[in-house]
């Protein structure tokens, strides 16, 4: 065992930061967002982007930035991201228009595109030996999400409530800076010969971002418009470009052969819809928080620690004992009908309501859902694939959750904005939009569930991947 590095869990202690920090970017702004509209003029329908315009370059550059780490090492890739995500959370915080905050978000989602594909690689250089190894590297790896969200729901209240909400932005950089000094500690990746497919990447973001902005539009422009349809026949034309290009260059960023490895199918399905649910739901509640119950940045933030506590400790400690036990199917399955049931409470929400009344018990249930669901079908897309395929699966498992995000909260932006989201001031009609909002989140969500325990396969490598990740029990661990 000699290739095994005596580092490895201090490596995996930075991959972790990677994962909590760009994991934090969602949750950090989301309680920001009601400010920067203030100062920065967005509209309420144009707002959706500060969250949009960095899933969408995130998702559509993963692959890319996967394909990059191959070839260029996945330590430079690594270094060369955080970098980039410096640079764009200057850019974010320095903004003084809205189109320049947009800007700052799009550079950063280029940055999280090149660290999250690299740090999976990373990860599995380190664990690769030893299977047992793996799966608690990947447990504590998959911690860092809820605990990233958890931290970035604090902060946020923190920062735009008693600083400034530019502070969002600027925590980046002292903790990009230590990440960066703390990159010895990761393996060397040598650098190998291949091309890099540009066009590629280019066709599929294209068509991601032209399909969101004709879905945000469309409110205003009319679904039967001649811009709507042409917007949206533009994105299909460049998505199925993307699909031509993969199947006809040599060295593709998604090879199509890939979807041949058992459950990827069926596990990034579920990961688009619970994207799609789960990320609207997140975004309209702290609007409701904010708009029409008058919290203020850290009363909302803090409204919002529960669901995010709730997260932490069922992904850590529960569902991976759960998945050992019954295999990975019926928790993604069943968590997104707990998500579903979640939402439909949500989507009670009254213009007099209250916290305890209106969103507690509602959002410990869709966060329950939420973390039922996440790390078995992230594990479920990749316990199929070989060896030299597994941060490709990685890649499209993460593309298309954020994919899933961006589409769904775009269109249920749209649903929210017909249904007087865009009346601030306005408490019912308000209330209104986003109760809207939230019933649409809870159909797809029910539509992945169902669909889910329908098509979905079950294996015995799955539940022994989550076997895998499981903590050990206590007469264990001082061994482990």
């Amino acid at each position: 065992m000699s290739n095994v590095n005596p580092r490895r869990w201090w490596a995996l202690l930075v991959l972790a930061t990677a994962q909590f920090m760009v994991i934090m970017d969602t949750s950090i702004i989301g309680v920001a967002l009601p400010e920067m509209q203030k100062d920065l003029g967005f509209s309420q329908g144009e707002l959706q982007w500060v969250f949009n315009a960095y899933v969408i370059v995130f998702g559509g550059l993963l692959l890319l930035g996967g394909r990059l780490s191959d070839l260029v090492g996945a330590r430079r890739i690594f270094v060369t991201g955080w970098a980039v995500m410096i640079a764009g959370s200057v850019l974010a915080a320095a903004a003084q228009t809205a189109w320049v905050e947009i800007a700052g978000r799009a550079v950063q989602g280029v940055g999280g595109a090149l660290i999250a594909p690299s740090a999976m690689t990373l990860l599995m250089m380190l664990f690769m030996h030893d299977p047992k190894e793996l799966g608690k590297a990947m447990a504590l790896y998959g911690a860092a999400a809820p605990a990233g969200g958890t931290a970035g729901v604090f902060l946020g209240g923190v920062f735009t409530e008693w600083a400034a909400w530019q502070w969002v932005f600027l925590i980046y950089i002292p903790i990009g800076l230590a990440t960066l000094a703390a990159t010895r500690l990761l393996p060397e990746v040598g650098s190998r010969r291949g091309a890099v497919d540009v066009l590629g990447a280019a066709a599929v973001t294209a068509g991601l971002a032209l399909a969101v902005f004709a879905v945000v539009r469309a409110p205003e422009a009319g679904w039967g418009s001649t811009a709507t349809v042409l917007q949206l026949t533009g994105a299909a034309v460049l998505l199925a470009l993307f699909l031509v290009i993969q199947k006809s260059v040599r060295e593709p960023l998604m090879p199509l052969g890939v979807w041949r490895v058992p459950r990827l199918g069926s596990a990034n399905l579920a990961m688009t819809l619970l994207g799609a649910a789960w990320i609207p739901m997140w975004y309209f509640l702290n609007l409701y928080l904010q708009q029409v119950l008058g919290y203020g940045a850290f009363a909302s933030g803090a409204a919002l620690l529960p669901m995010t506590v709730l997260l932490m400790i069922f992904m850590t400690a529960v569902t991976a004992r759960l998945m050992a036990k019954v295999g990975a199917k019926p928790l993604i399955g069943g968590g997104l009908l707990v998500l579903a049931a979640g939402l439909v409470w949500l989507a009670a929400v009254e213009p007099t309501g209250t916290f305890l009344v209106d969103v507690l018990p509602a959002s410990l249930v869709a966060a329950l859902g939420m973390s039922l669901a996440y790390i078995p079908a992230m594990i479920a897309a990749m316990s199929g694939a070989p060896r030299e395929q597994a941060g490709l699966a990685s890649g499209i498992v993460n593309t298309t959750y954020n994919v899933g995000s961006a589409l769904g909260l775009a269109a249920l932006t749209a649903v929210a904005m017909s249904q007087g989201a865009d009346r601030l001031g306005d408490l019912p009609r308000l209330t209104e939009g986003f109760s809207a909002a939230f019933l649409g989140a809870a159909v797809i969500a029910a539509v992945g569930g169902v669909v889910t325990l329908l098509v979905m396969k079950g294996d015995k490598a799955v539940a022994a991947a989550g076997a895998a990740a499981a903590p050990a029990p206590q007469g264990e661990k001082a061994a482990a």
